[in-house]
């Protein structure tokens, strides 16, 4: 009997560093899940705000002259001087991280019918940015095409 007392020494033991091992592993989990979820709520918020800066965007185009020529000499960022583009970009460049690298991009191409009496632009809004401590390069498109119907005194309404 004295020797099978012998061999159970030290078990109790073991089996309480297994238990600690186990909770351990447990509480990484439980770590690793949580940062995970920073993470996509973090990634989250930017997508958010790039969607809303972009309908900022259109909204302002859309309260605006919206003849097509006026559009892309306001609004076009391959347009030297664009002004509502240039402070549309500052406001996206607080909001956003990593824009300054990557500036956002608008794209105003006329795209009427020759024989309409309406005009209408199709717009292409990309926004990119880059989270803190991420390599990887983000963005958000959106294509709106915006219209009016032009009276005989050439405005648009």
């Amino acid at each position: 009997m004295k020797s099978f007392r012998k061999r159970q020494v030290g078990s109790m033991l073991l089996e309480g560093l297994i238990a600690v091992l186990i909770f351990s592993m447990g509480i990484l989990a439980i770590v690793g899940m949580q940062a995970a979820t920073l993470k996509a709520s973090g990634d989250a918020k930017y997508r958010s705000d790039a969607g809303m800066l972009a309908n900022q965007l259109v909204g302002t185009m859309l309260v605006s002259n919206r003849l097509p020529a006026t559009l892309k000499a306001n609004f076009d960022s391959s347009v030297s001087g664009a002004p509502s583009y240039a402070t549309w970009s500052a406001d996206v460049q607080n909001a956003l991280p990593g824009v300054a690298a990557n500036p956002p991009t608008v794209s105003v191409v006329d795209a009427t019918d020759a024989s309409a009496t309406s005009r209408l632009s199709q717009v292409t809004i990309t926004i990119f940015w880059q989270a803190p401590n991420d390599s990887a390069l983000h963005q958000y498109i959106n294509v709106v095409e915006i219209g009016c119907a032009v009276q005989t005194s050439g405005l648009c309404t």
